[in-house]
């Protein structure tokens, strides 16, 4: 197990600038066979006050399911993930790199890319959206002209600072976008229903995805009754309880589906095939780190259904290091899930530096 330090290529701002970002910290899983193949896992929060998840918990909850995991076979996904559910209940964040390095082996034993053992390649890319952080109209702006340059044609703009700012910001965004080019305004949690239902009842005109627009499922259920934009739900999403009740409720048109919230890839395919099931469209990506872990969330993307697979989003972009080998690239605003068996993405261990732990099985 390593710790990554990840610096960002540009200070990151979101939830109307009370959340600011400069560096991630990310955590590398090894896990070895004795078969001699080698799986790569990936644990990645957005810091530690975007989410009930941090670095550290993940080093410890690893340490604590260790003794559970190794030992297993880690083609029975389902299997190794229940051992979990008992040694651990709950800290789904601690168990997806654990999860993420068992379908990266389950995989290679099969001799299949991923996404083939995530209900099979569909054909095509997996478009990438830009993730524009929050700042002024200017400055947002500015933004999405570098996204631009990279190739990207879909836009997700951070908003949610007071109401009057933000109706600013959503019509000149909006505006600004070209012939083919899609935009998502995301929120963060960061408006009150009152002020969520005063911005989009003044906007509405403007029939873009507005993402997670107020702290509870609760007040987003009081929005969602008295707008008429599409709405998305992202960080409301941890398990898959949520997702049934969200269909139930016609709660959403959109939901950021992120790996590593959830709790890893075996649930985040249980949720897609609900979400499928419901016809809601779905952002599939990760919460932060290098290319291991947006490889990974590219893959599902890459075995979910058009037009049901809205975008997905590499953090990596916004990273002045990767020390990863193989894995997707932003070609173009596309990305294509590796041919090779596994996830197809591997860290570069003298990047790594020393483990900060190895666990071993017991003989």
């Amino acid at each position: 197990m390593w710790g990554l330090d990840l610096a960002l290529k540009r200070p990151y701002s979101l939830s109307g600038g009370r959340l600011h970002f400069e560096r991630l910290d990310s955590t590398i899983l090894r896990l070895d066979t004795d078969e001699g193949l080698v799986g790569w896992g990936e644990g990645c929060p957005w810091g530690s006050t975007y989410l009930p998840a941090f670095a550290g918990g993940i080093r410890a909850g690893v340490a604590e399911l260790a003794p559970t995991v190794l030992g297993l076979d880690p083609r029975r996904t389902d299997v190794v993930y229940r051992a979990m559910d008992l040694a651990l209940p709950g800290h789904g964040y601690v168990k997806s790199a654990i999860d993420m390095a068992c379908w990266d082996l389950a995989a290679q034993a099969a001799g299949l890319p991923l996404c083939d053992l995530l209900g099979g390649r569909t054909d095509g890319s997996v478009r990438l959206h830009s993730s524009i952080p929050s700042g002024t109209v200017d400055e947002l702006l500015a933004e999405i002209d570098l996204a631009r340059a990279e190739g990207y044609t879909f836009h997700s703009a951070k908003i949610g600072a007071d109401v009057e700012t933000d109706v600013e910001r959503m019509r000149t965004l909006d505006a600004a976008m070209g012939p083919g080019e899609e935009l998502t305004f995301d929120v963060n949690r960061s408006w009150t229903p009152a002020e969520a239902i005063t911005a989009l009842n003044t906007t509405r005109e403007i029939l873009r995805v507005v993402e997670q627009p107020c702290q509870t499922y609760g007040q987003h259920l009081a929005v969602r009754a008295a707008v008429g934009q599409p709405l998305a739900i992202d960080e409301s999403l941890v398990t898959v309880d949520d997702m049934v009740r969200a269909v139930g409720d016609r709660a959403c048109e959109v939901v950021g589906l992120k790996v590593g919230r959830v709790g890893g890839i075996t649930p985040a395919r249980r949720i897609r095939d609900v979400a499928v099931a419901a016809g809601i469209r779905m952002n599939v990506e990760d919460t932060g780190g290098t290319a291991l872990s947006a490889t990974a969330a590219v893959h599902l993307a890459q075995a979910t259904p058009e037009p049901l697979r809205r975008a997905t989003w590499l953090c990596f972009d916004h990273l002045t290091d990767n020390p990863v080998e193989g894995g997707v690239a932003n070609d173009g605003g596309t990305a294509t899930a590796p041919d090779s068996p596994g996830i197809g993405a591997v860290p570069d261990q003298a990047a790594l530096g020393q483990p900060l732990a190895i666990f071993e099985a017991n003989r």
